[in-house]
């Protein structure tokens, strides 16, 4: 019944994003990617993890050039590289005439793998989802990768998840080996922190509400 309920949601939700228009993605991705420098400038992280989005996920395909460009001298950006089982290695941001197509649909970084572990390390971890309630439980695409991924990476790791309006819900369906996140970044109101901790996140320049 989760599985199917599951489903449901995610059509639902690829369905909104699919009848956006370009120009209000474009949009919704300047403000996403404006709170996340924000952040990341704050916090001034020496390792970030992060993702390229694709087709009408929240943040833009540019999104790691950007972050990158917002790291402090010498911090590094790490980014998913999927394996055959679907769980999740890592490799480095180079830039973007390294990334190559992978499945799913995906692009990452065509150097040398850093191992599933590597995403322990990171201070901040930018995480995909198609929804999230306001427990920090996220939707994902059904593979199952970030739910892996993310039991390596400590309990009090930043976990953010850009999403689109409309998509951090009240209550998601879930499953026992689901991993909350702790805030969202969404464009009209920005970073929000989940689950009653609204200490987690330091306020940011970009946003508009940092915190519940």
């Amino acid at each position: 019944m989760t599985a199917d309920a599951k489903r449901a949601v995610r059509v639902a939700v690829l369905a909104r994003r699919r009848a956006s228009t370009a120009d209000q993605r474009a949009t919704a991705a300047a403000r996403v990617q404006a709170e996340l420098v924000a952040l990341v400038r704050r916090l001034r992280p020496r390792l970030v993890a992060a993702y390229v989005p694709v087709g009408t996920e929240p943040g833009g395909p540019d999104l790691p050039g950007v972050l990158a460009g917002a790291l402090p001298a010498g911090a590094r950006l790490l980014l998913p590289v999927l394996r055959d089982d679907l769980d999740l290695d890592w490799g480095a941001w180079t830039g973007p005439e390294n990334l190559v197509a992978a499945g799913r649909g995906m692009r990452e970084p065509a150097g040398p793998r850093l191992g599933m572990t590597a995403v322990a390390g990171a201070e901040l971890v930018v995480v995909p989802a198609v929804a999230v309630d306001r427990r920090g439980l996220r939707l994902g695409r059904g593979g199952g990768s970030y739910d892996r991924a993310l039991v390596r990476v400590p309990a009090d790791t930043l976990t953010v998840v850009p999403l689109h309006d409309g998509e951090l819900v009240d209550r998601l369906p879930a499953a026992p080996h689901d991993r909350a996140v702790r805030a969202v970044v969404t464009p009209t109101d920005g970073l929000r922190t989940l689950n009653g901790k609204p200490g987690v996140v330091p306020h940011t320049s970009a946003g508009r509400t940092g915190g519940q």
